[in-house]
């Protein structure tokens, strides 16, 4: 009947329901009179009521489960259609066949994503030549600051990195890894830098000298300068032997970065959040031991080039082919690496103060806390699973593996990163990313509200 129209169809099919449950009263009444006839009165009128009290209740759920299938389910995917084209802006299209028992809607959908479509790539296209001049323009003088042989930090007024460069990114790994929006005092000493500033709060100059102890053990000297009050500042120290040239990290926008006290209050873009994965040996936690682990860190809902952590992890044990088949990793290729104990301590450092993210967060969670109990180390940082995450998006009935969720977003995994622990890092942070966006639409814009949001679906990974 899709040739008739959607009212008209719905009123068609709420006088079949009045129909069959006429047949269905007048069936047990027929059965009760035959009983009556018999003589027994009682049980006339207890099989009359039962026929029909079940026979009502068995069109009913039948009645739901064709709404179910046929009208909540596409309108999930409908409004999550949506919203990934209003929030992400990606090229994935709305397949009206989803919605074919819902009249006009799925083609006036489609046409709704065409007309979006086609006002954003107007304006790109008015905006291309000046954002690719600009962006070239950045690159240039990027490079250019890249290649000054002095570690250069930029830091936000609570004392939280902004900016740092390869010299810089070489000073701070020698007391660990080269993290924005982590506090500088993580890498340098706090009571040197702390003087400096109140030096420079009552001196005329705008920069001062300084020799700042860092972690390491290393004194390095050089300039702090400020950019005046609460507005944040910059040092300028002189490394001790000149690193290779990379790529200055950086993040403007976290000069305007608030704290919040409470996590459950904290707006979701301003928290920092590591996405990880790891490959096994098998998918039991308590058996099996991880054979390579990828991690990304984000910062400012943008994933942070460069910050990463990605290993081989030797199991202490060899790798069944049928797991070697999934991942590509051999016995061979985790020979000289470390276990799984130091590859935990260094991803504690890593994700120190972050939420942690994965697709299927208990799977992965269940080996760290297993890897931490040979160290002195607890993984107690938030987590978040992208799963659970689909599901709010996409609605319960869709289907949450990686795969499916990275299609939906058109997010593209290339075939020889599929399975593997930073290829899965990243797509699970791209899809994370782009969910989010999703989700802040929605008003679920702080952390606390997430967490209530995702907690309804938590039946879902016990499938």
């Amino acid at each position: 009947m899709t040739h008739l129209s959607l009212r008209i169809r719905v009123f068609l099919m709420f006088c079949g329901y009045a129909f069959a449950a006429i047949c269905v009263v007048a069936v047990g009444l027929w059965l009760g009179w035959r009983q009556v006839e018999d003589g027994d009165t009682i049980s006339g009128f207890v099989t009359s009521g039962m026929v029909a009290a079940f026979g009502i209740l068995g069109l009913s759920a039948g009645v739901w489960l064709l709404f179910d299938d046929h009208v909540s389910k596409p309108i999930e995917t409908i409004a999550a259609s949506l919203r990934v084209k209003t929030h992400t802006r990606g090229n994935a299209t709305f397949d009206s066949g989803a919605a074919q028992y819902l009249g006009d809607l799925g083609p006036a959908v489609v046409a709704a994503q065409t007309a979006l479509d086609e006002a954003l790539n107007g304006g790109a296209m008015t905006a291309q030549s000046e954002v690719a001049l600009l962006r070239a323009q950045r690159d240039q003088l990027v490079t250019i600051l890249s290649d000054i042989p002095i570690a250069t930090l930029l830091i936000s007024a609570d004392h939280q990195i902004v900016l740092y460069d390869g010299q810089a990114a070489n000073l701070m790994e020698r007391v660990g890894a080269a993290k924005l929006k982590t506090s500088v005092f993580e890498y340098l000493g706090a009571d040197q830098i702390k003087d400096a500033l109140a030096q420079l709060q009552t001196s005329p100059n705008d920069r001062s000298e300084i020799a700042v102890k860092g972690h390491c053990g290393e004194t390095y000297h050089g300039y702090i300068r400020m950019f005046g009050e609460g507005r944040g500042y910059t040092l300028m120290l002189e490394p001790h032997a000149l690193a290779p040239a990379r790529p200055m990290t950086y993040d403007f926008d976290l000069l305007r970065s608030k704290k919040s006290t409470h996590l459950d209050s904290t707006p979701l873009s301003d928290l920092v959040y590591v996405v990880f994965d790891t490959e096994t040996t098998g998918l039991d936690p308590q058996k099996d031991d991880v054979v390579q682990l990828g991690a990304v860190r984000i910062v400012n809902a943008k994933i942070v080039d460069g910050e990463v952590l990605e290993t081989l992890v030797n199991p202490g044990r060899l790798i069944p082919s049928r797991s070697t088949d999934v991942h590509g990793i051999t016995d061979a290729m985790v020979s000289d690496a470390p276990d799984f104990a130091q590859v935990c301590d260094a991803f504690h450092r890593f994700s120190q103060g972050a939420v942690l993210v994965a697709h299927n967060a208990p799977f992965d969670i269940a080996f760290l806390d297993r890897g931490a109990e040979d160290g002195d180390i607890t993984f107690d940082n938030p987590v978040l699973d992208t799963v659970l995450l689909s599901a709010v998006t996409f609605g319960g009935a869709a289907i949450h593996t990686l795969d499916a969720i990275c299609d939906r977003l058109d997010i593209t995994i290339a075939a020889d990163l599929r399975h593997t622990a930073m290829g899965d890092a990243v797509a699970t942070g791209r899809a994370f990313l782009a969910m989010l966006k999703i989700l802040e639409g929605r008003g679920l814009t702080t952390f606390g509200a997430l967490q209530a949001e995702t907690a309804k679906h938590r039946r879902i990974l016990k499938r």
